[in-house]
């Protein structure tokens, strides 16, 4: 989300305001037909200065009347909005100035909360794959893998499915199992890399 901040990590002590780049982007689009860059164009020219936000691709600006000479209690993003559009900016809702703390125990903290939150997100993926493994190979793969066993002939097929399942836990075409019979044991995904070995031939 684009808004005020101060990130001593990033900016030292400077009040920033950080862009969201869609956002500015269809504004300048929708009241300015230049079909330029809105930063560069526009934003940079009418004396705003970028600073990068590390190498995360992240920015922030800051300028007069945006983030220069401005009353911290009042802020609105006027200024931007008429050097970007060409239009006088209309915001009267004043925007509160996020503040990022640095100190060891507020680092800490988000560490833990980021660790937390994306072992979570690992976890979930993790159960996602699992699943998708198990899942049993559908009638559409099965009768599929049927055709191209009868094109491939027996042998063919017996030295495909085994490199398709390997380290599964599917065991191999019986010699006497019909090929139907060894597909439907497979999982989707095993079936599918069936499928790629036998049409890739």
């Amino acid at each position: 989300m684009s808004g005020f901040a101060r990130d001593p990590k990033y900016y030292g002590n400077r009040l920033v305001y950080e862009p969201l780049e869609s956002k500015w982007r269809r504004y300048h689009a929708n009241h300015c037909d230049c079909g330029q860059d809105w930063l560069t164009a526009h934003a940079v020219p009418a004396g705003f200065t970028v600073i990068a936000r590390g190498n995360s691709g992240y920015y922030g600006l800051v300028g007069p009347g945006l983030t220069e000479g401005v009353d911290e209690g009042a802020l609105t993003t006027n200024a931007l909005w008429e050097a970007v559009t060409g239009q006088p900016g209309s915001q009267t809702s004043h925007e509160q100035v996020h503040v990022t703390s640095r100190s060891p125990e507020a680092e800490a903290a988000r560490k833990s909360a980021n660790d937390l939150h994306y072992g979570r997100v690992r976890e979930q993926s993790a159960k996602r794959k699992a699943a998708a493994k198990a899942e049993p190979a559908t009638e559409k793969q099965v009768r599929y893998l049927v055709a191209l066993a009868e094109k491939a002939g027996l042998p063919e097929f017996d030295a495909a499915y085994t490199r398709a399942t390997k380290g599964t836990g599917i065991t191999p075409r019986k010699p006497r199992e019909k090929a139907a019979t060894a597909c439907k044991r497979l999982t989707k995904a095993a079936a599918a890399a069936l499928i790629s070995d036998l049409v890739t031939a």
